[in-house]
């Protein structure tokens, strides 16, 4: 019986940070400090080039294993789109060696979990198991990259299988087809405007010969990072890793790798799209944003907190609570590796235009450009973001997470010791500072998702 398994259309949920010694976490004012202790981890990379992370902590006797392979929704072959997401899903079939599905019996049996998720520049897989079942785990995680059965059966078996998560997720949904519209209107020429889910004409015209060639593109040992963190003995692992991963060849050919550069937008861009189940008129704005790791992304984390983190926050309170025009308002800074979005939706209340949920968020918009942040305010967002990342590191598959996407996504493993640093030190300047840059009329792309009874009478 199918499980779905974990999709994402974006991975900054997981853009997870540690802190290092003497780093200051905000928590009720201003001046409270509390030194947080430094994430250690060991880093080697194996001869067939396989990257290998591990965090030791034998506070609990579990431990996570990752595998982030460095490819995403970007990396689909031209008309090919959900290629990466695919594999997502084929990744739990047969190997030479385990039956399909065998990954949930080697882990749910024993009390443990797995899952997998698919964003525009990674899919990852991972576990938590207790750990004296973690050499099986890397045993499995080694066998399934380099045998893994794709043949026919198994690639149109998954296939159905996404193109009715497509269907649930996307068309099903009275905002799902949202989703797709919001990056194919956002990007020009970078395949991040490609949806990572793909699209069933692409599914539907796919061959078993395409879905080889990328599975032997991308899943190869120089293309993979393995992260474990928990309870285990460090050169035990060094001998299991060396083991099974360590036999896995490198292919001679060169690693496929997307170098498109978005244009910079020269003027803003109005789109109106009509839907048939969409019960309110949506408005959607857009900005081109730098990658993830660039500086910027700090100050841009800590806006997107203040414009909609909680009920208390500025869309919420003007939108929804005072002026009463919408019924959902957010925001939303997509960072990616090559470069993101900062996203606003705004879906309205009964009988409001579009015209004025556009022009309440404009307004908000330009308050944050105009006018700095308070103290008390600024502090607030900080205690909001960094809570969430310490929550998240009090467990071992939250570690490897906030790893990987360092050592991945941001090029730098450090940054599991440092982001913490550079988010303390943004201040209202700084946030005022990337809401005028990036956010302006230039860079916006406007989007009205309306219903069908909304359109216009045709000529």
């Amino acid at each position: 019986m199918f499980r779905p398994r974990i999709f994402v259309f974006i991975l900054a949920s997981v853009c997870l940070s540690s802190v290092i010694p003497g780093s200051t976490v905000f928590i009720s004012s201003a001046t409270a400090q509390t030194p947080m202790p430094r994430v250690n981890f060991k880093e080697r990379t194996l001869p067939n080039g396989l990257r290998v992370f591990s965090i030791e902590d034998h506070s609990s006797p579990n431990v996570a294993v990752h595998v982030w392979y460095h490819v995403g929704g970007k990396d689909d072959p031209e008309g090919r789109s959900g290629f990466a997401h695919l594999f997502e899903h084929l990744m739990f079939k047969s190997t030479r060696n385990m039956k399909s599905e065998m990954m949930d019996r080697l882990t749910e049996d024993v009390g443990g979990e797995n899952n997998a998720f698919t964003a525009e520049d990674v899919t990852v897989y991972h576990e938590t198991v207790p750990s004296n079942y973690l050499q099986t785990l890397i045993w499995a995680e080694a066998d399934r990259l380099s045998s893994l059965v794709v043949d026919d059966a198994n690639f149109k078996s998954e296939r159905d299988v996404v193109e009715e998560e497509f269907r649930q997720s996307i068309l099903a949904p009275p905002y799902g087809k949202l989703e797709i519209l919001t990056e194919e209107k956002s990007w020009k020429k970078h395949p991040y405007g490609r949806s990572v889910i793909g699209r069933l004409a692409d599914l539907d015209a796919a061959t078993l010969q395409d879905v080889q060639q990328f599975h032997a593109n991308y899943y190869r040992p120089d293309n993979a990072t393995l992260v474990i963190a928990g309870d285990f003995d460090d050169k035990q692992l060094e001998s299991w890793v060396d083991k099974y991963f360590g036999r896995i060849p490198k292919p001679n050919s060169p690693l496929p790798r997307v170098n498109v550069k978005e244009p910079a937008r020269t003027h803003a861009s109005r789109y109106v799209e009509y839907n048939a189940n969409v019960p309110l008129p949506a408005v959607v704005f857009t900005y081109l944003i730098p990658p993830a790791s660039d500086i910027d992304s700090y100050a841009l984390r800590i806006a997107e907190t203040i414009l909609s983190g909680g009920t208390s926050s500025r869309l919420y309170q003007s939108l929804i609570y005072q002026q009463q025009i919408a019924q959902e308002a957010t925001s939303n800074a997509e960072l990616r590796e090559d470069g993101g979005l900062f996203n606003f939706r705004v879906v309205l209340a009964s009988d409001k235009k579009p015209e004025d949920g556009e022009k309440a968020l404009l307004a908000e918009i330009t308050r944050l450009q105009n006018e700095k942040v308070t103290a008390a305010e600024l502090t607030k967002a900080k205690n909001q973001v960094v809570t969430d990342q310490m929550r998240n590191l009090e467990t071992s598959n939250g570690k490897a997470l906030a790893l990987g996407n360092a050592a991945v996504l941001l090029g730098d493993p450090n940054r599991i010791n440092t982001d913490i640093d550079g988010l303390g030190k943004v201040t209202s300047a700084d946030v005022q500072r990337v809401v005028q840059k990036y956010l302006t009329d230039s860079n916006r792309v406007v989007l009205y998702y309306l219903p069908d009874s909304m359109k216009p009478p045709a000529k």
